[in-house]
């Protein structure tokens, strides 16, 4: 039996509407574990009208069947959390006591909600993003975020970063690493050697060096070591024409927004968040908390149910 772990992500977003959202799709041969707080939920089904039947425990030990079911923290103080350090630092605990159970095999599949960064780190949290968290956690060296639709995907070579720390961070070896790994999961995943497109840094991907050197620099030998041994990469490819072809089964992109705008453009309610490189399935809808329409019932769950669909197969698959 597949075991599906949700979090809530931050209460005060969108999360708490999305996983009622959702629920009505859930596999009923498989058992859903929700991680977060029974109030929080109780007060989500009231205000949205959905019949949630979930059964609390304390241990993912206690799932002995398909179904749903509730890993009460019960840390808030209230069933309605403002958008706040406590919204938070809540969000991160919902994350941690799930993050045990995935680190102990306990569960196959984990659907992250999304968290605040900004109030995350008030409340403590020291990381880029969930991702970060979750190959600590694992205690992972190499891993990517993968941003996954059917028509586009995404690979960024640095995340959540400042714009210039980025060109400091473009490195021969760390390219290298991020495409046997791209090359390693998509593999273990989906079945099939990718084909990558690398895309420089530069306007043009520096125009042979007259644009920076970076591309000239880092990114043509990486590319070029990657080909000797066999992998399928081409780049550096010029960022502003890099996707108006589909000849590549991923691109791996030198920054955030170089990869997350064309992929948003093309794929937002489909795009999944994928993590590459952790020894469970890991996945999270393509979006924020969405403070300004939370608890209004407006929220579109199709990038959460996209997520889910995805989780569920690739756990199920790696259980086979």
């Amino acid at each position: 039996m597949v075991k599906i772990g949700i979090t809530i992500g931050d209460p005060a977003g969108i999360g708490p509407e999305l996983i009622l959202k959702i629920y009505r799709h859930f596999d009923p041969k498989k058992a859903y574990i929700l991680y977060g707080e029974k109030k929080i939920l109780e007060a989500a089904k009231r205000e949205f009208g959905v019949d949630l039947e979930a059964k609390e425990i304390y241990t993912v030990e206690e799932v002995k069947g398909p179904g749903v079911y509730v890993a009460d923290l019960d840390i808030s103080e209230t069933d309605r959390p403002l958008p706040s350090i406590t919204s938070g630092k809540v969000a991160v605990a919902y994350l941690g006591r799930a993050v045990v159970d995935a680190v102990y095999g306990k569960i196959e599949g984990l659907l992250t909600m999304p968290i605040n960064k900004f109030w995350a780190k008030l409340a403590g949290f020291s990381y880029e993003g969930q991702t970060e968290f979750l190959a600590q956690a694992c205690n992972v060296k190499d891993y990517a975020m993968l941003m996954y639709s059917e028509t586009v995907k995404v690979v960024p070579l640095t995340t959540h970063i400042p714009i210039r720390e980025v060109p400091e961070r473009i490195k021969t070896e760390a390219i290298i690493r991020k495409v046997k790994l791209i090359h390693k999961e998509f593999i273990r995943f989906f079945g099939k050697e990718p084909i990558i497109g690398v895309l420089g840094l530069n306007p043009h991907a520096g125009d042979k060096g007259a644009i920076g050197d970076e591309d000239v620099r880092e990114i043509s030998p990486a590319v070029e070591s990657l080909k000797a041994e066999g992998y399928k990469v081409e780049g550096p490819l010029s960022p502003d024409s890099a996707f108006l072809k589909r000849d590549y089964d991923v691109h791996l992109c030198m920054y955030h927004d170089q990869g997350l705008i064309p992929f948003k453009l093309l794929a937002f309610k489909e795009g999944v968040n994928m993590t590459l490189g952790l020894p469970f399935v890991r996945t999270s809808p393509d979006h924020g908390v969405a403070y300004d329409i939370a608890w209004k019932g407006i929220a579109d769950e199709t990038p959460s149910l996209h997520a889910l669909k995805l989780c569920e197969n690739l756990a199920e698959k790696l259980c086979q």
